[in-house]
């Protein structure tokens, strides 16, 4: 058996790019209680929606990337 190619520059690249914004998304998930607990419900909220959209648009390139 021979070993699988390397992935190209572009599929690693969407990789790293992806692991970036999906670890964002945590680092916003993991502080929103902070808002909530100081009562700005608002700028909470707000950014539980950004990190839903980024841990998205992460999964997105995850998975584009092992295609390749």
């Amino acid at each position: 058996m021979s070993a699988p190619p390397p992935p190209s520059p572009i599929a690693r690249r969407e990789r790293l790019v992806g692991l970036l914004v999906l670890g964002i998304a945590v680092v916003l998930l993991v502080s929103s209680p902070t808002w909530f607990a100081s009562d700005r419900t608002g700028v909470g909220v707000a950014q539980l929606v950004v990190a839903v959209v980024l841990a998205g648009v992460g999964a997105f390139l995850l998975r584009r990337a092992s295609r390749s």
